[in-house]
């Protein structure tokens, strides 16, 4: 149990509180200015250590940017494409407005009020990887006892992110870029195989099997900071994808006088291929493609989602473009496509149709919806 001594000092008396934690050091509270606030600090400590809520008010003094370093160190086994935005983040939002905080000052309305002002100047993306870095460092000291509960996880609003409309291109417009680019084997590669920028230009000659027709995609190769980092893909699985026969002698003339370990398509030094960005001001190889082909400025990764297009036109079933896109699963793969599987469902209902016809239980309809 808990003790109350008085003692004095030149501003008057106060009040001291001996205690144990739950560890049972002993540990004293002063500056108390009466002896029933004194008491009402030993009935907090006995109730939060009957409830295993006891936090020792030290721990509790640590400060946002004090934690913060141990935070982002544990966050370093992440690709540098996934490492490198978080400590933007903590350096750009996090840091200015809370490093000096004191963990057990912060309220859920300030957090709040501080989410609100960002989303109003922001894309939803940012705020929410800006959030994460302050509510995984809260989390952090509720692990490590110096909080009961993080106060970033109690608020209310959140921005939601909008998910873009996919542009697809068409079959015509896919070989106009191929045919006006520098690279036409690699645009046609990410219009009909599906990958990703980064797992393209890692392709290496052994990764081609021209007469199996398949393609092993295992490494992506990713640029952060003018930085390339060659890695595992975004899944961290391997997976065979197969390309159309007419690509076979597109990729046929790419791979001649290569050796197994050269890259498919390397840039002008010899290396990886530099992402190919598009804006309205950047006449990269890719863009000046697009320009002369006539074709809307679209992105590299506009191209993975024409070929999920071409796929599921061909016939292919969710679980075959899941495979090939490398989506971790079919839902997924559904949730990011859903628009092109919805002709998915006037071909259930046209096969229920035509199903209770055959079984005689209903008349046929006739092509204009009246009874025939």
């Amino acid at each position: 149990m808990a003790t109350i001594e008085p003692y004095d000092t030149k501003g008057g008396r106060r009040y001291r509180v001996r205690y144990r934690t739950p560890d049972r050091r002993q540990t004293t509270k002063r500056g108390f200015r009466t002896k029933r606030d004194a008491e009402r600090f030993a009935r907090t400590v006995e109730v939060s250590k009957d409830r295993g809520e006891y936090i020792n008010p030290a721990d509790a003094r640590a400060t946002v940017g004090g934690l913060a370093p141990a935070w982002l160190e544990g966050k370093r086994g992440l690709k540098p494409s996934s490492f490198q935005p978080l400590e933007a983040a903590w350096r750009n939002y996090v840091e200015p407005r809370w490093a000096g905080v004191t963990v057990s000052d912060i309220r859920p309305t300030e957090v709040q009020l501080w989410v609100s002002e960002l989303s109003a100047e922001k894309s939803a993306t940012t705020v929410l990887r800006v959030y994460g870095v302050l509510a995984g460092i809260l989390d952090g000291a509720v692990r490590d006892r110096r909080l009961v509960s993080n106060p970033a996880r109690a608020i209310d609003t959140l921005p939601r992110k909008t998910r873009k409309a996919h542009v697809y291109l068409s079959h015509e417009q896919v070989h106009a870029v191929a045919d006006a680019s520098k690279y036409p084997a690699l645009v046609l590669v990410l219009a009909y195989c599906g990958l990703r920028w980064g797992e393209a230009v890692a392709l290496r000659v052994r990764d081609v099997d021209i007469d199996k027709r398949r393609l092993m995609v295992h490494e992506n190769a990713v640029e952060v900071a003018g930085k390339v980092h060659v890695g595992t893909t975004k899944g961290h699985k391997a997976r065979a994808v197969p390309f159309p026969r007419f690509l076979g002698e597109e990729l046929a003339g790419q791979l001649e006088g290569k050796g197994p370990g050269d890259l498919v398509f390397p840039g002008p030094d010899g290396r990886h291929l530099r992402t190919a960005r598009v804006h309205a001001d950047n006449y990269s190889w890719f863009a000046s493609a697009l320009d002369a082909a006539g074709v809307p400025r679209v992105t590299p990764h506009d191209l993975r989602h024409t070929a999920a297009s071409f796929a599921v036109s061909a016939g292919a079933n969710v679980k075959a473009v899941q495979r090939m896109l490398g989506h971790a699963s079919a839902a997924m793969t559904l949730d990011v496509y859903a628009d092109l599987f919805d002709k998915d469902l006037d071909a259930v209902a046209d096969a229920l149709d035509g199903a209770a016809v055959r079984a005689g239980v209903v008349k046929m309809w006739s092509d204009d919806d009246g009874r025939a």
